[in-house]
């Protein structure tokens, strides 16, 4: 199955990504209303990764999701598509092994990582189905998959509240705090447009993976997703 990125090429959305690297971090705490750091640490705990681990943080951006792994002892390799992000994150955190790749053909060896993980960042491949492929290659037979994303809300008034939210508010907000505001419609548009936790379940089972699960945080804007490689 092949989702076109509400008809953005991969490069087209690599260089949005570019154009919001230097903000950010910041920008995404000022829109989640600092949620985003609750969701950080749900994503830490569920990898649950240990001292010697190698775990693969993939869309990690400028490294602000990987350093928690790295703080556990784990090996984290943080790798994103945006060279602008990249640049950010290797200036602010040199000593994480920053790596350019693309989710669709990772520059890895197969079964190379204990652990993989994605946060907020397979909405934006071109083929997301194609990406948790390349996700269960490079991960070691037993290994475990975490999938961070935004999601729906369960209780259908909250969904519409939800909605409303994206579409008018979030943009005049980003304009204010981003450094590329029209990106942030794009990101409004994307989770409007993103399946539901039941719908996500389904890629991963399609991808190859087993055991698949999920739960929801902030009472479905967001949903952890859970797997496990054969």
């Amino acid at each position: 199955m092949t989702r076109a990125s509400l008809d953005k090429q991969p490069h087209e959305v690599a260089a949005m990504f570019d154009d919001v690297a230097e903000k950010y971090d910041r920008t995404n705490d000022v829109l989640s209303l600092g949620q985003d750091r609750a969701w950080r640490r749900a994503v830490v705990a569920a990898v649950g990764a240990g001292p010697g681990e190698r775990v693969l943080d993939l869309a990690a951006g400028t490294g602000t999701s990987s350093e928690p792994f790295r703080a556990r002892g784990a090996f984290v390799v943080p790798c994103d598509f945006s060279l602008g992000m990249l640049r950010t994150g290797r200036r602010t955190r040199a000593d994480l092994p920053f790596v350019a790749g693309d989710a669709t053909r990772l520059p890895f060896a197969g079964d190379a990582f204990d652990a993989v993980t994605i946060s907020f960042g397979l909405r934006n491949v071109h083929d997301p189905v194609a990406a948790l492929r390349e996700l269960l290659r490079v991960t070691r037979p037993g290994g475990r998959l975490v999938v961070c994303e935004f999601s729906h809300p369960a209780f259908a008034p909250f969904r519409k509240v939800y909605v409303e939210y994206l579409m008018r508010a979030l943009p005049p907000v980003a304009r204010r705090v981003s450094s590329s505001p029209d990106a942030y419609v794009y990101l409004a548009e994307s989770i409007r447009a993103w399946p539901d936790q039941a719908g996500l379940a389904e890629w991963l089972g399609e991808a190859g993976w087993s055991d698949v699960r999920w739960r929801n945080l902030s009472a479905g804007i967001v949903a952890l997703h859970h797997a496990v490689k054969p």
